[in-house]
């Protein structure tokens, strides 16, 4: 058996080869003593580690692994689900929207991080629990999909009411900018929870959309644990980089880029 796993922040995903078939298994790095359990028991598995967590998992388990740097697993795995999905990129970039985000140019098959940003699911969970109360990551989503962000966001045409704007009206003024003062006591949690979506979300595809003119590329590819079940921040992302003037791709399978690519780097 050939394993690769990622060990985040938040989730460990592992990606294994056997009989010829490729699995997938994620497990949150508080189980990270049962995914070390499992490793120790397998017969004679061949094992790659990344993620910042690598190291606590490598303590423990009994097994000889080797240890590879994030980015370039990440790399390695964006290629190999690209190639599954039939498609061929040639310079592109890459937004992993984990616990945090980075953001990578890719381009000549080598990888390059441009930076990134500290909003992330991390933000969308902890922003969540501060003004909503809930701290389950399926109820954040399935009530911030039931809810709405029109009296809580301020969008460019109500800035200008009455007369074109010199951009698109439907951006984003400002995330949790309007007049708050007068309903901040009527505001449901899924109003609440929706706008945490789209501040993430907006701020997410806004700092990918200025790195692909960095990269000079109009296609980001995005990846990352926060995309699982969570399709009111795909809606959100998807459409504000289309707005903006680049083309978004949501990778199958795109969270467990960093372990396929760890998978890969023992064959």
């Amino acid at each position: 058996m050939i394993v690769g796993i990622d060990a985040g922040g938040t989730l460990i995903k592992v990606a294994y080869t056997e009989n010829g078939s490729l699995h997938f298994i994620k497990y949150p790095i508080a189980e990270i003593e049962r995914v070390a359990a499992w490793i120790n028991e397998l017969e004679n598995p061949t094992i790659c580690v990344t993620g910042g967590k690598s190291g606590v998992l490598r303590s423990l388990i009994n097994i000889n692994s080797k240890e590879m740097v994030e980015f370039d697993a990440t790399h390695l795995g964006v290629q190999y689900l690209l190639d599954r999905m039939g498609r061929s990129e040639d310079v592109y970039v890459v937004t992993n929207v984990g616990t945090g985000t980075s953001i990578h140019c890719i381009q000549n098959n080598m990888q390059e991080r441009l930076g990134g940003t500290g909003v992330g699911g991390g933000t969308l969970v902890g922003l969540s629990h501060l003004l909503a109360g809930v701290t389950d990551y399926e109820e954040i989503v399935a009530l911030a999909s039931k809810g709405s962000r029109d009296r809580i966001d301020l969008k460019v045409k109500h800035i200008y009411e009455g007369k074109e704007p010199p951009i698109s009206g439907e951006l984003t003024a400002s995330n949790f900018g309007n007049d708050l003062f007068c309903v901040a006591g009527e505001l449901s949690k899924e109003e609440l929870l929706a706008t945490v979506v789209g501040l993430v979300g907006e701020t997410v595809s806004t700092v990918s959309v200025l790195a692909a003119r960095q990269c000079a590329s109009s296609t980001i590819i995005y990846i990352g644990s926060s995309f699982i079940h969570n399709p009111l921040l795909k809606e959100v992302v998807e459409s504000y980089t289309v707005l903006r003037g680049a083309t978004p791709l949501f990778l199958e399978n795109g969270e467990f880029s960093g372990a396929v690519g760890a998978m890969i780097s023992l064959k």
